[in-house]
């Protein structure tokens, strides 16, 4: 089995190809390839029996997508994306780049023709919903985005939904929540506080809080996407009918919250290393987010999310230490 992954570069990236390295076959199918793919090439570790093909290069470009479909891979994880707050602020780059790639890749399966018919996992976003909300957010609420972002997503859930009805790809889109806590330096994602705020003060170092602590957001673990990822590539989707975008589960917290199970988990002198400074266009952003899931047609799909936002921190500390940081 060949497996493509765009977006390998990133923290879930290499997380997914970690596991599937550890597995070595997907549905009793041995896994030979997996082709890496991002805008920078990710420096991979080798993994047994499997041949990595570490690439970088544009999504927007129409040939280098159809370089990558052309070599059949049977499973296509899209990972690639812009980020919601620099999708934001350069509208032309957002489009460029979350809508003309996830363009040019359904093409480019469409073009190869035949039999050829891959399963593409989608990684969309909650973004995709945008206020006012209902209490909680069922799979047939209203998309309508509040960001650039947001609209991206929904476009291309459309796209993947559409080309699935057309039998060109056996598509599966997953609404991820916000993934907490994301190790590394903060990117330009609006959501990057939420694992700031916990993330560097474990650290020993201050972390700026840029919204009120009653702010209230949905979150999962790294584990818990790259767990999403691989149901969604393996699960029978017969039962999604036309409806290929789930909205997956997570945790439901606010600020608050999160601060006080750091407190519980790492005590006062790491609390205290959270500065508050509000950032109007930061709150701008996030109060027109989600807060609140009612995600049980993921669950009955079979994706399982954490139970408590505790244990994600603990997770995070596991993994710094085990690679070292």
């Amino acid at each position: 089995m060949r497996i493509l992954i765009l977006g390998a570069a990133g923290m879930v990236g290499r997380r997914l190809i970690a596991a599937l390295c550890a597995e070595g076959s997907m549905e009793g199918q041995a896994i030979t390839a997996i082709d890496a793919f991002d805008v920078v090439a990710a420096d991979l570790p080798p993994c047994d029996g499997v041949t990595i093909n570490s690439t970088a290069g544009d999504i927007a470009d129409r040939a280098t997508v159809e370089a990558l479909v052309a070599e059949r891979p049977e499973v296509i994880f899209h990972l690639a994306a812009i980020v919601s707050g620099e999708a934001e602020a350069d509208f032309e780059k957002g489009y460029r780049i979350n809508l003309d790639g996830m363009h040019h890749l359904l093409e480019a399966i469409r073009q190869t023709g035949g039999a050829y018919r891959p399963r593409l996992v989608f990684t969309s976003s909650i973004a995709v919903f945008g206020s006012p909300f209902e209490a909680q957010i069922t799979d047939t609420f209203l998309c309508a985005p509040l960001t650039s972002y947001g609209t991206q997503k929904a476009i291309c859930e459309l796209l993947l939904s559409d080309y699935t009805r057309k039998g060109f790809v056996d598509g599966v889109a997953i609404r991820l929540p916000t993934i907490v806590v994301r190790p590394g330096k903060p990117n330009k994602a609006a959501s990057s506080f939420f694992s700031g705020i916990i993330r560097e003060p474990l650290a020993g170092h201050e972390a700026v809080l840029p919204v009120d602590d009653e702010v209230r957001h949905w979150v999962a673990s790294p584990a818990a996407a790259v767990g999403f990822l691989l149901h969604a590539a393996t699960m029978d989707t017969d039962m999604l009918g036309h409806r290929r975008a789930l909205s997956m589960p997570g945790l439901s917290v606010t600020i608050a919250e999160m601060i006080e199970a750091l407190r519980e988990v790492a005590g006062e002198e790491v609390v205290a290393r959270i500065r508050r400074e509000p950032d109007a266009t930061i709150e701008k952003i996030v109060a027109g987010w989600p807060r609140d899931f009612d995600a049980r047609r993921a669950t009955e799909a079979g994706f399982t999310a954490d139970t408590d936002f505790a244990s994600i921190i603990r997770a995070h500390i596991a993994d710094e230490a085990a690679r070292g940081a």
